[in-house]
């Protein structure tokens, strides 16, 4: 078995570890096999990052023959008592479960069960298409963070080279080896940056200014759209737009903008008791029973779900979860939603700043 263990000069991560974990705590975690199951495959690396209170340093325990599996495995669990929450990327899909079946077959008495994690890759999963990520891929996400590498090869290839160092050992092919899995774990501590997005839709934003801007659209017609400036949580590492439906976002450093249209104009709110309200077609309007009965039969009819509204002109912006209420629509089976900007809200930060992160999801999910 081979152990290097080396700090990375000259490195602070670009993202506040502890918003994980302490950051002594943490253990970040990458392993390299000849294939995908534990059963049918060797473990001939396990590569980490961690922080011992001054610099943070890579380890690595290589088995120079599959024979060694069981004495890497012991050594990372030993190394690990100590750091109990480990971070990785897919790592709940492959490495842990790799790691923990591999356990099962050598019949070593470890597991995971004490320890807690992140998984980078499935805290930006649901953010690739926000963030134009053709796939994430690792390589791919430090491509779009501008983050270069010395390593060359892919895990893959690498599984014939670890055969040939198995057969035939060379300074050169241990070099190899050693380098990608290392470049992978520093790679990770240089890709948390990318968890900025994730704080984005899931810490509070804080309102910082709202306004009104009138404008004319590409018909000539006068529109008026809100506004919202907003601070991120945490800073993000590159600016990013998207849009959908007239809604415009840019996050860029630690601000966030967003350009939502208002619907100015008439809107119906739709009881849901429809049976307590009788309908006046004239009046095209619901009205409780409890006050309608002064009205003549013939101009009033029982209400339906359909007719049980009251109208209103007002400006209204757009909703997804009816967060807002009351909320209005423009007619029963409309897809729809809004809610009315009304005085108060204007002068409630709070709301608008709850307001931009309901906004911010919608264009995610989209």
């Amino acid at each position: 078995m081979k152990i290097v263990d080396k700090p990375i000069e000259n490195f602070q991560p670009e993202y506040p570890v502890e918003r994980l974990c302490p950051p002594e705590n943490a253990l970040f975690l990458d392993i390299e096999t000849t294939g995908f199951t534990a059963r049918s495959s060797s473990l001939y690396l396990i590569g980490c990052a961690y922080f011992d209170g001054e610099f943070w340093h890579t380890i690595q325990w290589m088995a120079e023959k599959p024979s060694e599996q069981k004495e890497i495995l012991e050594a990372f669990f030993a190394f690990a008592e100590t750091r109990k929450f480990l971070i990785h990327f897919n790592g709940s899909q492959f490495d842990v479960p790799y790691l923990a079946q591999k356990c099962q077959q050598l019949e070593l008495p470890y597991d995971f069960q004490s320890f807690e994690g992140a998984d980078v890759y499935r805290r930006l999963f649901h953010y690739k298409g926000f963030l134009d990520l053709l796939n994430l891929k690792q390589k791919t996400i430090e491509n779009f963070l501008s983050i270069d590498r010395e390593d060359t090869f892919s895990g893959g290839e690498l599984i014939a080279i670890y055969k040939d160092y198995v057969a035939h050992p060379t300074e050169e092919t241990l070099h190899f080896l050693l380098l990608h899995n290392e470049e992978d774990v520093k790679g990770m501590l240089r890709i948390l940056p990318m968890l900025a997005y994730f704080d984005a839709f899931h810490f509070p934003l804080t309102a910082k200014k709202v306004q009104a801007n009138h404008y004319k659209d590409v018909n000539d017609n006068h529109r008026t759209e809100l506004l919202i400036h907003a601070a991120l949580p945490t800073p993000v590492p590159k600016a990013v737009t998207a849009s959908s439906q007239g809604i415009y976002a840019k996050l860029e450093g630690q601000s966030l903008t967003l350009r939502v249209p208002l619907y100015e104009g008439e809107l119906k709110y739709f009881y849901s008791n429809y049976k307590d309200y009788y309908y006046l077609p004239k009046e095209d309007l619901a009205l409780h029973k409890s006050v309608a009965t002064f009205v003549d039969k013939e101009f009033r009819e029982q209400a339906t779900a359909r007719t049980c509204y009251t109208r209103k002109n007002s400006s209204y912006l757009p909703q997804w979860d009816l967060s807002f209420k009351p909320f209005f629509k423009k007619d029963y089976d409309g897809q729809d939603v809004f809610f009315e900007l009304t005085d108060d809200m204007k002068r409630d930060r709070e709301a608008f700043a709850k307001y931009a992160s309901i906004v911010l999801n919608h264009l995610a999910d989209k």
